[in-house]
This record gives structure tokens, C-alpha cells and sequence, in this order.
């Protein structure tokens, strides 16, 4: 399996989404912003090069947990950069696409960018989907009653308690990404083929070993090993705070479809999808993902012209009569945490 950017959606001329689509390019939405993604990349870089030059200097001081909190919202931002380089929504072409994917997932965060295009493509591909959507697949938490009554042990004592616990559980997600990643980097199959497609293994696994070493090792020469641990504990468990609270908005507490559901590409990324309002600060701090119908509807779409693209993704939902699910921030979480509390009632009563 060869492994590619995230995919493009289909577009079946005369469809209702081929009519939308159109409208976007001839709005010159589709086309690339050099320029803005030149200064978003320069200024994300400079802040968090900057972190670090700080931490160095610094040394051995309890002031470094502060710098840590700085250093996970920059790293959290870098990130996105990756994000939207496995969209490729920077360059058309892959080659590009992929090096900044490699440097900004692999060597700057210490995130596997081939294990999470994989993964990435398989959610865009079925959003919400509980039997072919990754991230709705049973795990520490759970999504739909069937999967709360399968769990067992503290799995279930979790799930009935997963809506209080959701955002303190995030504080581990950062541990997850890497331990995820360096699973997908190595592990084989039975029979000796590797688990996750990747078309750069040789490279990933290299590059990640380097983010670690650097890491740490950078830690441990500028200050004492008590400090250097509580660095990481802020600096990733913020880090994994930040990427879910990034995420969580954007499908959780949507319809999740099943397989007899026969919904259209345009109705299956709308319907399981949902908008966050805000102004630039959101847009800033959730990179966008805060337009998370317009790109899902369009993946490729640069990140500067979401927002433009909302009213007439809006008003041709309208059109067709297609709900179009738009909250703000704090009541996405509410609708959030409140799915999670439901699924877990089963096991409650």
C-alpha cells in the first residue's frame, strides 16, 4: 500500500457536491497561499526556536515549568504546520508536502507523519463512523453503547466516568502520540510485514530518534534531572491538552453513521461534523480545525481561506436543506462531554 497525502475527495460531476465544489474554485479558494503559509511557517518556527534558546539560557531554574507551558502551545503549533502539510494544502506536490510533514511531525514534535496520514486518512475518509473511523474506535474511551457494554475490568469504571475524566485523561494523550508512533515505526505483522503503510520508515525511525535524543538530552545539560522531569510532565502533558482540546470540537457528540447508513460525500462530511465560532484568536489557536465542515468538505483547501469559503459552504447547505452545525467554543465541549456521558449510561444504571 502506498502511502499518500491525506486524499482529496471525490468529485462525480452532477453531484451535489461537484455544484459546491465548483463555486469554491471559481471563488479562488482552492489555490495556494504561498506567501501566508511563508510567514506562518517563520513566525511558528521563530516561537518555538525561540522557547528553546530560552530554555538554554535559563539553565537549571524553576522558571523552566513556565517555559515549558510556552513551549507546548509552540509545539502544539507546529504541529498544525504538519497537519496541514499532510493535506497538502501548502505545495500540489507530495515531495514538499512530505519533507515538511517529516520535520515538522517526525523531528520538531516527536509525532510518526506517516503513521498519522494513514490514520488521518482513514477519518476523512468516514468521519464518525464507529467501524471505520479510527478515532471513534474503542480504546480509554468509548463512543457508542456497544462499545461501553463490551469494556470490562477499570475499562468499564472508566467509561462511566469518562465525561468527568476526559480532559484530565488528555494530559496523557501527548505520551500516547509518541508510544503510537513509535509502534507504527516498528511493529510487524505475524508474518513480517509492518503493520502501518509508510513510504520514509528508514527515515521516520531516524527522525525520531533524534527529536528524542535532542530532547531529553537537551534537558538534562541544562538542568537537573528533578527539573528536566517536571519539564516533560508540563511541557507534554499540556501539549496533549492542547491537540485534544484542538480536536475534540469537531466531531464528538455529531451523528456517528453505521453501515445502514447511505449518506452522500457532501451529507456524510456535514452531517458528522461540526463548526466552532470565534474570531482570528480561534481561528489562531485551533488552526482552523474550528472550520472543520469546510475542511472536511475540502481537505486541500489552504488553512487562510476557510474562513472565506464558510458563507457559501453555509449557504449552499441551506440551499439543500442540509443542517449546518455551528456552536461556540465552550457549548462544542458541553455537547462533547455530554455524548461521552451518555454512552457511558448504560453502565451507570
Amino acid at each position: 500500500m502506498v502511502l499518500a497525502a491525506v486524499a482529496d475527495p471525490p468529485v462525480r460531476r452532477g453531484s451535489d457536491y461537484a455544484q459546491l465544489s465548483r463555486r469554491i474554485s471559481q471563488a479562488g479558494l482552492l489555490e495556494r497561499r504561498p506567501g501566508w503559509y511563508a510567514v506562518r511557517i517563520a513566525l511558528t518556527l521563530g516561537a518555538f526556536a525561540a522557547g528553546w534558546v530560552a530554555v538554554v539560557l535559563v539553565g537549571e531554574s524553576w522558571w523552566q515549568p513556565l517555559l515549558a507551558v510556552g513551549l507546548a502551545v509552540a509545539t502544539t503549533q507546529v504541529a498544525f504546520l504538519g497537519h496541514d502539510a499532510g493535506h497538502r494544502q501548502m505545495f500540489r506536490r507530495r515531495g514538499p508536502s512530505e519533507v515538511v510533514g517529516l520535520l515538522a511531525g517526525n523531528l520538531a514534535v516527536g509525532l510518526s507523519y506517516g503513521w498519522w496520514v494513514d490514520k488521518h486518512n482513514r477519518h476523512h475518509a468516514n468521519p464518525n463512523h464507529e467501524d471505520e473511523d479510527p478515532d471513534v474506535g474503542a480504546g480509554a474511551l468509548v463512543w457508542t453503547h456497544e462499545q461501553a457494554l463490551e469494556t470490562r475490568g477499570f475499562g468499564r469504571w472508566l467509561a462511566r466516568r469518562q465525561a468527568y475524566l476526559f480532559f484530565p485523561m488528555l494530559l496523557l494523550e501527548g505520551l500516547n502520540l509518541h508510544v503510537a508512533s513509535i509502534r507504527a515505526v516498528v511493529e510487524r505483522e505475524p508474518g513480517g510485514a509492518y503493520r502501518t503503510p509508510m513510504r520514509h520508515r528508514g527515515a521516520e525511525a531516524l527522525l525520531l530518534a533524534v527529536h528524542t535524543a535532542g530532547y531529553l538530552g537537551v534537558l538534562l545539560l541544562v538542568m537537573s534531572p528533578v527539573q528536566a522531569l517536571v519539564f516533560v510532565a508540563v511541557h507534554q502533558g499540556l501539549w496533549g491538552l492542547y491537540m485534544g482540546c484542538a480536536f475534540a470540537p469537531n466531531h464528538k457528540g455529531m451523528p456517528m453513521p453505521t453501515a445502514e447508513d447511505d449518506f452522500d460525500f457532501l451529507r456524510k462530511q456535514v452531517l458528522t461534523s461540526r463548526n466552532v465560532r470565534g474570531g482570528r484568536f480561534v481561528d489562531v489557536a485551533l488552526g482552523a480545525l474550528n472550520y472543520q465542515i469546510e475542511h472536511h468538505l475540502f481537505p486541500n483547501m489552504p488553512r487562510a481561506n476557510l474562513r472565506r469559503a464558510q458563507p457559501l459552504v453555509r449557504a449552499y447547505c441551506a440551499e439543500q436543506g442540509i443542517p449546518y452545525a455551528e456552536t461556540g467554543l465552550v457549548e462544542s465541549y458541553r455537547q462533547a462531554l455530554a455524548h461521552l456521558h451518555e454512552v457511558g449510561r448504560p453502565l451507570r444504571g
